[in-house]
């Protein structure tokens, strides 16, 4: 505890001294900052981090208004167009997608991040690493495997296989690195079961898993680690906005460490945008410090998170834990006859029920009240489905005093989802 205060007092020198580089190299260069500032009448100039509060926040709603109205990317860019070298886009799952230039420089600086994590995961150019995405237009995939690339690993490609090839390559290639999200990641262990293919007998030591909280929810992780025996679940969080963000503790599992050498991190309450009291869930608030290129000041990011009131983790670092992960999103939230109920609490107790391989939720929000109802889908082994249905609805009913109806379907009748699960359905007033 004696090292804590000047190993954190040097982190945050580092943050402002790459603050005041950024601030110096975007302005009055980028023109979405340079407007945005001068409308808000903020200075141009810190000396620090607490002048830095006085600050707009940047909210995804503007960016996306930006670029519909300076189409096809928008005004947030430092240089001109003929400079950058990539493109890619958000999911588009809480909005319409949004574009993403970088630079040569930026797209290095986020690969250094990406490295980070797989450092604190334990990766090593011995190891195979398997990167079970299609490689479409989102940023993570790209960057995982020129990260894995950097660290000297052989990086096999997974974009365009079915899920049996994939099943087939981890075994030949004797893969030990598995990057998916956490829905991908049961969906392959139930594809292999379909198959006959045995995974205790799988190389594969590390699961590293990103694109939705689920590797933080204490059922899902519990869920994955049972199918894939031996292999560790690692989480991760990250934005196409933003870039990399965080890695889990080592030490510390469902604990993810924000990477502040890159990222200046703020929790603020949602409703007022004030700081949040110390340990209290907030939304993560990010300011990306080295894509220049494209930056991120004081970006709400829609995250709640619970940081934790240590200021050296078990593990060393200094850098701000938030325990559990990812809690949810300030936009998922649903209420339902009066009671506040987020994805990842049914998710946890759906994965907490033995013999659930998918579910499906349905809101109806034209209600007065809202209403709520689930489908779930047991595994084909199991001989009392409704039983099942029966077993989840009163835990649902004993944990928050609702009742929400759940059905049973037949193996195979929910979709199965590669990228981020869309498992919610909200039916909103006319």
């Amino acid at each position: 505890m004696a090292e804590a205060f000047p190993k954190r007092l040097a982190l945050l020198t580092n943050q402002t001294s790459q603050l005041q580089a950024l601030l110096g190299a975007i302005l009055p260069a980028n023109a979405f900052y340079s407007r945005k500032f001068e409308l808000a009448g903020t200075r141009r100039r810190i000396a620090n981090l607490a002048q830095f509060q006085d600050f707009p926040f940047t909210l995804k709603h503007e960016l996306a208004q930006d670029q519909r109205d300076n189409p096809p990317y928008g005004t947030n860019l430092t240089y001109p167009v003929e400079r950058y070298v990539r493109c890619h886009q958000t999911s588009g799952t809480s909005g319409a997608p949004l574009r993403w230039l970088d630079t040569t420089e930026s797209w290095n600086w986020m690969i250094g991040n990406w490295e980070t994590v797989l450092r604190a995961a334990g990766v090593t150019r011995n190891d195979r690493v398997l990167c079970a995405f299609s490689f479409g237009p989102f940023l993570g995939f790209w960057l995982a495997y020129e990260a894995a690339l950097r660290l000297g690993c052989l990086c096999v490609p997974g974009g365009g296989l079915s899920s049996v090839a994939r099943l087939r390559l981890i075994l030949d290639q004797a893969i030990t690195v598995l990057c998916c999200t956490p829905t991908y990641g049961i969906h392959l262990a139930e594809v292999a079961a379909h198959e006959k293919i045995d995974l205790s007998a799988s190389p594969v030591r590390l699961m590293i898993v990103a694109g939705e909280p689920g590797g933080s929810i204490p059922a899902t992780r519990q869920r994955l680690s049972e199918l894939w025996p031996g292999a560790r679940v690692f989480d991760h969080h990250g934005m196409t906005e933003t870039g990399p963000v965080s890695f889990e503790c080592p030490v510390r599992p469902g604990v993810l460490h924000i990477i502040e050498s890159g990222y200046i991190p703020e929790i603020v309450d949602p409703a007022t945008g004030v700081l949040a009291p110390a340990g209290q869930v907030g939304e993560l608030v990010l300011t990306n410090l080295g894509r220049t290129g494209s930056p991120l000041l004081r970006y709400r990011t829609g995250d709640l998170v619970r940081p934790s009131l240590e200021s050296v983790c078990e593990c060393g670092r200094s850098d701000l834990a938030v325990e559990g992960g990812i809690l949810g999103r300030t936009d998922d939230m649903v209420i339902v006859r009066g009671v506040n109920i987020y994805p990842n609490a049914v998710e946890e107790i759906i994965r907490g029920t033995p013999g659930i391989v998918e579910y499906a939720v349905r809101v109806d929000e034209s209600k007065a009240l809202g209403e709520m109802a689930v489908q779930i889908e047991p595994g084909p082994e199991c001989a009392d489905r409704d039983g099942v249905a029966r077993e989840l609805q009163q835990k649902f009913e004993a944990i928050w005093s609702l009742r929400v109806p759940v059905t049973a379907v037949p193996p195979g009748a929910l979709p199965r989802y590669e990228l981020k699960a869309k498992r919610w359905t909200k039916v909103k007033s006319p």
